[in-house]
C-alpha cells in the first residue's frame, strides 16, 4: 500500500516541475499570404479556370485574325477604314473575362461551399486580414496571367494578319496601351467578382450576379431609348473592356470614357464590392 499523502505529494511535485512554455500564436500577414497562395494553387478549379481563360483568349483571338485575313478581299470599304487589328487579336478578352470572373468567385465562395471557411477563421480570427490576403494573392495571379495572355494573344493574332490585311506593332500609337490595358482589365474584373462572392457567399448566386452584370445588363441597356442608352452604356464593365482593348473607336456610336478613365471606374466598382463584402464578412457568422 502507498503511504498516506503520497498521491498529493506526487501531484505537488509534478506541478513544481518546469513546463515548456508554449509560444504565443501569431499569424501575421505574410503567413496568411502564404496560406492563401497554398490554397489557391492546390485547388484544381484554379488551374482549370486559368487554363480555360488562356485557351479562350488565345484561341478566339487567333481564329478571329485568321478569318479576317481569309475574308479581307470581301470586306466592305467602310469596315476596312474602321478595322482595328489590335482589337481583333484581343477579341478573346471579351470571352476570357468570364473565366477570370468565375475564378474570382471561387476564391471566396468555394470555402463557404465546403465549410472550410470556419477552419480558416478559427486559425485567423482577423477577418480583414483574410480578405486582404485573398485579394492580394488572387489579384497578383490574375494580373500576371492576364498580361502574359494579352501579349501572347496580340503577337499570335498579328502573325496571322497577313498582307494585304493591316497589322499592328507595339510601337504604334495606342497599341501598347490596349495590350497592357487588357491584362489590367482582366485582373480588376476578377477582383470585382471576388467582391461579389464575398457579399453573396454562394458560388452559383455569385456567378449569376457576375454574369448578369457583365452580359445581361448590356442587353437591357441596349433596349432602352437611345437618349438614355448613350449615357448609360459607357459605365458598363463590358464597354470599358472593349474600349481598353481597342485603338480605333470611330465606329462606336455612343460617348465613352478613355481607357484609363474607364479602368479607374472599374477599380471603383471592385473597391466598392470588396469594401461592402468586407464589412459583411466581419459582421456575419461564417
Amino acid at each position: 500500500m502507498r503511504p498516506a499523502g503520497s498521491s498529493s505529494a506526487t501531484v505537488s511535485a509534478a506541478d513544481a516541475e518546469p513546463r515548456a512554455a508554449v509560444p504565443p500564436g501569431h499569424y501575421g500577414p505574410l503567413g496568411q499570404l502564404r496560406s492563401e497562395w497554398t490554397k489557391m494553387r492546390s485547388v484544381r478549379s484554379t488551374t482549370w479556370s486559368l487554363v480555360v481563360m488562356v485557351a479562350i483568349i488565345l484561341g478566339i483571338g487567333a481564329l478571329a485574325a485568321w478569318l479576317t485575313t481569309r475574308n479581307w478581299s470581301a470586306t466592305e470599304f467602310v469596315d476596312r477604314l474602321t478595322f482595328d487589328p489590335t482589337n481583333r487579336s484581343l477579341t478573346g478578352i471579351l470571352f476570357g473575362q468570364l473565366a477570370v470572373g468565375i475564378l474570382g468567385v471561387l476564391v471566396m465562395s468555394a470555402e463557404y461551399g465546403t465549410g472550410t471557411i470556419r477552419a480558416t477563421l478559427a486559425a485567423v480570427p482577423n477577418r480583414p486580414m483574410v480578405l486582404g490576403a485573398k485579394t492580394v494573392v488572387f489579384g497578383v495571379v490574375a494580373l500576371v496571367v492576364g498580361e502574359v495572355t494579352s501579349f501572347a494573344a496580340f503577337f499570335v493574332g498579328q502573325a496571322l494578319l497577313n498582307a494585304p490585311t493591316p497589322h499592328a506593332t507595339l510601337s504604334q500609337p495606342g497599341v501598347l496601351t490596349a495590350v497592357v490595358g487588357s491584362g489590367l482589365y482582366l485582373a480588376v474584373l476578377g477582383l470585382f467578382a471576388l467582391g461579389i462572392a464575398t457579399i453573396v457567399r454562394h458560388t452559383a448566386g455569385s456567378i449569376a450576379v457576375f454574369v448578369g452584370l457583365l452580359l445581361v445588363l448590356p442587353l437591357i441597356v441596349e433596349s432602352l431609348p437611345h437618349s438614355i442608352r448613350i449615357h448609360v452604356s459607357k459605365y458598363l464593365p463590358a464597354t470599358i473592356g472593349f474600349v481598353m482593348s481597342s485603338t480605333n473607336l470611330h465606329g462606336f456610336d455612343a460617348p465613352i470614357f478613355t481607357a484609363w478613365t474607364g479602368l479607374l471606374l472599374l477599380c471603383g466598382y471592385a473597391a466598392v464590392a470588396l469594401v461592402v463584402g468586407g464589412v459583411l464578412f466581419v459582421r456575419r457568422d461564417a
